[in-house]
């Protein structure tokens, strides 16, 4: 995938991760952030886990989706502490 597919990835991701944990947002760029990182952590989750996405476009997002609401969690884990 190109930097510009990823960064959609990571801002739609990001953004659903945001609105699925509730509270205070962090922005877009922090959305495209979290989004991105959350689908290096997914993707190696799922790997790890020997769990295949299926690839494309929808299994990448649903894989970033996911890494994006355990990176959120763990950051408020942070804020809180």
């Amino acid at each position: 995938m190109g930097i510009i597919s990823w960064i959609i990835i990571g801002l739609i991701a990001g953004w659903g991760a945001g609105k699925v944990m509730k509270g205070g947002g962090y922005g877009v760029v922090m959305d495209i952030v979290l989004g991105v990182l959350g689908a290096l952590l997914g993707g190696w989750l799922f790997g790890a886990l020997g769990i295949w996405h299926g690839g494309g476009l929808i299994g990448s997002l649903i894989v970033a989706f996911i890494g994006a609401v355990i990176l959120v969690w763990i950051t408020r884990l942070i804020k809180k502490a």
